[in-house]
């Protein structure tokens, strides 16, 4: 098994490293890549100390499977050309993900649509990850008619560089600024670019990213992205309208029951899911499930998950393993 990490030393490479390792994810060669300003930099992992190499010295030592994470313009030059020398690429970026020829995979789902001639695979935006793993049961179960999304965006969805911003306002330092206003102690509606119709672009990958992964086009979505001054994880709430009514124990049993997920959900004594408590962590948290009483057969949930784990490095650490216990 030769492994190759694109965009090691970036936030989510450098998290795709720790799930690896903790995934006990095994492998016979390791090629680390990153941008040219880090070729030749040595990188420390599991005990050995690598050089980082270019995308042509990577490919030269052809690896099996090569996690991308370095974005969509690197993903769509060398994407192709890795998966045309024999590479399965697992790509986190947007690059491919509405492409009609390449899976979209939440393993938990639908890692079963894989197949051996499959050499792009795309990562599912951390948002839309989060928000299937938990309704994919129910829409199983009660069909979803519509779906009405509110998310709560960690800076870390945005970079290191958001985050140097976030630091740099709480020590009252001024440095380079990623957004367009300050993040510590505010919260503004904006994630990614906006479209003609007036919603951004961040907002558009949870309607089309969902639809493609539950495969039911009909489903009536409308998302709103928040970015707030968080450092751990997403948290979403949505508002459910299934095509036939349900038993408010059995959205829990089907909840506990599907892999991923924990169920943070006992508003006694005030536990109900938190970025805090998710930060580092795997699993989608859900909790204040609670039936929508202003119109028939709705549901509440709220949604955390840290979005540099399950929204990105998880996951695609997941459809690696699945592509190697299975093809390899």
């Amino acid at each position: 098994m030769r492994l190759a990490v694109i965009g090691v030393t970036g936030l989510v490479g450098r998290e795709i490293l720790k799930v690896l390792d903790e995934h006990r994810f095994l492998f016979d060669r390791f090629i680390p890549v990153a941008s040219n300003h880090s070729v030749g930099k040595l990188l420390h992992f599991r005990g050995t100390q690598y050089s980082i190499l270019d995308h042509l010295q990577a490919i030269s030592q052809k690896p099996d499977i090569a996690i991308f994470s370095a974005g969509a313009n690197a993903s769509r030059e060398w994407a192709p050309i890795y998966a045309a020398s024999g590479t399965t690429v697992i790509d986190n970026s947007s690059a491919w993900r509405m492409e009609d020829d390449i899976p979209l995979i939440v393993p938990e789902i639908n890692a079963t649509e894989l197949n051996p001639f499959n050499k792009i695979i795309s990562n599912p935006n951390c948002s839309t990850i989060q928000l299937v793993l938990a309704i994919a049961p129910l829409h199983k179960a009660y069909r979803i008619r519509r779906m009405v999304i509110s998310t709560y965006q960690s800076v870390t969805g945005t970079g290191a560089k958001a985050v140097r911003q976030l630091e740099n306002e709480r020590k009252g330092i001024k440095g380079e600024m990623a957004y367009p206003y300050p993040i510590d102690l505010n919260l503004f509606p904006h994630g990614g670019d906006f479209l003609e119709n007036g919603y951004t672009t961040e907002e558009m990958k949870l309607v089309d990213e969902t639809r493609k992964i539950l495969g039911d086009p009909s489903i009536l979505i409308t998302a709103t992205i928040v970015r707030v001054p968080v450092i751990g994880g997403h948290s979403e709430a949505v508002n459910l309208e299934f095509e036939s009514d349900f038993n408010i124990q059995d959205v829990y049993r089907l909840l506990q029951n599907m892999p991923g997920i924990t169920i943070r959900d006992n508003i006694k004594n005030n536990i109900y899911p938190m970025p805090l408590e998710a930060k580092g962590k795997d699993d989608v948290f859900v909790g204040r499930i609670r039936r929508d009483d202003s119109q028939p057969n709705s549901l509440n949930l709220f949604i955390v998950a840290d979005n540099l784990r399950k929204g990105a490095a998880t996951n695609a650490v997941q459809i690696a393993s699945y592509l190697r216990s299975t093809f390899m």
